[in-house]
């Protein structure tokens, strides 16, 4: 998919200014992960009074994270919320405009970019910078989503670390759980792989990488049905209720931990046919940069970063993407300057 828009140069709007019904911006971040709320502070400290859609997940996975200890600077460790409102503070106070909506189309055809949000407003920009992320896959039980944070996880790298000489459990088949399950073993005492079938779909060498680890143990043919625990004095996972999925027969299984490895989803499904995805729906960028297919959209952290997804390293793209908008409207307005002075 090439690059296109209709006219070449960016119309010299203000911003805030309404033209043709919608509210027009110079850059607009969609998204408040680390990666969007850092390209908002490099982008305000720039000047570009940027507006930041926070989405459905104001600041993104961290809020729930409960403790972040492998962030450079908080030596102390600090809970996921609390960072991502440091993040969201930090980039208010060079002027972010953060707002609480959730982009439901878009319209990257032409410049100025027309975005519509959930609440029904119209907006417009010269620039846009995509912070999206990627949702875990996760089992969709009601039991995982009140212990997570407290026992269930679904990152082993940022999580991993608490659970030094503890039991736990990693739920998947493919290479992330392979993946998770090998880099648990380093803290883990005993760690158990469930799968709901008799055959991996990971790569072999990963595979066998594994099974050779005398730390690891392998359910097969059983699925987490259910995440058991304990509400007071602290809420905390104790266990699930495993499932064969081929006798239907239930038990309990006690563990300290559960790790979901079914995948990740990036949140791309708005620029469908409008930009550039690999096969699994990652947003593409340009060589070392953060430029898109489409000229003027540029995209940062886990919406296209399928490999490392670290605070830390969606952080460094948002910078990233903020200085390549700054430079690529700089171009523009020098191009809009020799128009007028031709016209």
């Amino acid at each position: 998919m090439d690059s296109h828009n209709a006219s070449p140069f960016v119309p010299p709007h203000h911003d805030g200014e309404v033209i043709n019904g919608r509210e027009h911006h110079k850059l607009i971040i969609m998204g408040s992960g680390p990666a969007g709320l850092t390209a908002a502070l490099y982008a305000a400290r720039a000047n570009l009074k940027p507006v930041i859609l926070e989405g459905n997940v104001p600041g993104g996975q961290l809020t729930i994270t409960t403790d972040v200890e492998n962030y450079p600077g908080f030596e102390k460790g600090i809970m996921g919320p609390e960072m991502m409102e440091i993040f969201r503070r930090q980039a208010q106070r060079f002027g972010a405009d953060c707002r609480f909506e959730f982009v439901d189309e878009v319209d990257l055809s032409q410049r100025p970019f027309k975005l519509k949000t959930d609440r029904g407003n119209l907006l417009s920009c010269d620039a846009l910078i995509v912070a999206t992320g990627a949702s875990a896959r996760l089992l969709n039980l009601e039991s995982e989503t009140f212990y997570m944070g407290y026992g269930v996880s679904a990152c082993a790298t940022c999580d991993g670390f608490f659970y030094r000489g503890k039991e736990v459990l990693v739920v998947g088949g493919g290479d992330t759980a392979m993946e998770e399950a090998n880099y648990l073993t380093r803290f883990a005492s005993k760690v158990t792989l469930i799968h709901r079938r008799d055959v991996f779909r990971a790569s072999k060498i990963m595979v066998d990488r594994v099974l050779a680890n005398p730390k690891v143990e392998v359910i097969y043919d059983a699925n987490v049905v259910n995440v058991i625990g304990d509400h007071s004095p602290v809420k905390s996972m104790t266990g699930v209720v495993l499932r064969s999925t081929k006798t239907g027969e239930t038990w309990e299984m006690k563990a300290d931990g559960l790790f979901i490895a079914i995948g990740h989803k990036p949140n791309t499904e708005v620029f469908h046919g409008q930009l550039q995805t690999d096969t699994n729906g990652y947003l593409i960028t340009k060589g070392k940069s953060t430029y898109t297919n489409v000229d003027g959209v540029f995209a940062c952290g886990d919406v296209q970063d399928h490999v490392y997804r670290q605070a830390v390293s969606a952080a460094g793209s948002g910078c990233m993407a903020a200085i390549d908008a700054e430079r690529w409207l700089e171009v523009q307005e020098h191009h809009n300057a020799g128009m007028s002075a031709v016209g």
